[in-house]
Order: C-alpha cells, then sequence, then structure tokens
C-alpha cells in the first residue's frame, strides 16, 4: 500500500509540474519552466521511493503499469476540477481499455 500512495502522491506533484502552469499562459516561459522544476524535484522525492519499495512485490513493468493507471486517474480528476475540462465519453473509453490493458500485464498466465 505504501507503494500505491507514494505513486499517487507522485502523481499528483508531477501532473502540476506538467500542466498546472496552463491557467498562467500569461507568465513566461522560463518561469513556468523553473517552477516545474521546482515542483518536479518532489514528484522525483516520492517516486523513486515508490519504485524501490515496489520493486519485489511487483515487476518494473506491473510498477510502470500501476503508475499509469494511477496517472489516468489523477490526470482526469486534475483536467475536470483545476483546467474546467470536459471529461468526454470517448476519453472515458480509452481509459477504460488502459485500465483492461492492465488486467491483461497483472494475469499470472
Amino acid at each position: 500500500m505504501t507503494t500505491i500512495f507514494l505513486l499517487t502522491a507522485s502523481n499528483i506533484f508531477m501532473t502540476f509540474a506538467w500542466y498546472g502552469h496552463l491557467k498562467f499562459r500569461d507568465v513566461d516561459l522560463w518561469k513556468v519552466v523553473l517552477a516545474s522544476w521546482g515542483i518536479a524535484f518532489f514528484e522525483y522525492c516520492l517516486m523513486v521511493p515508490a519504485n524501490r519499495y515496489g520493486f519485489g512485490k511487483f515487476s518494473a513493468v506491473e510498477l510502470k503499469t500501476i503508475q499509469e493507471v494511477i496517472t489516468l486517474i489523477v490526470f482526469s480528476v486534475f483536467s475536470v476540477v483545476y483546467l474546467k475540462e470536459e471529461l468526454r465519453w470517448n476519453y472515458i473509453v480509452g481509459f477504460g481499455l488502459i485500465v483492461a490493458a492492465t488486467f491483461i500485464i497483472f494475469k499470472k498466465w
């Protein structure tokens, strides 16, 4: 559970680092790049331990898959709540297909 918590927290930081500046289009690009790097530092402080703790319980591919699903969930909430974008049906279907791929990756064949 520690791995999932750390991956979720790191994804929240990274989502703000990558997309948070979109609400501040009037700020110079170099300033938002520096701010994004500062935010991303905290993402790395969480992501690296998440992968370190999770590796062995999960394979590297499983860790990456978990991270991608968490990213989609975090980004979906972020885009609706923070960016005020619509969550369209085709986005949900596409994300659902990615979640279905997760089943295939985690299935013990």
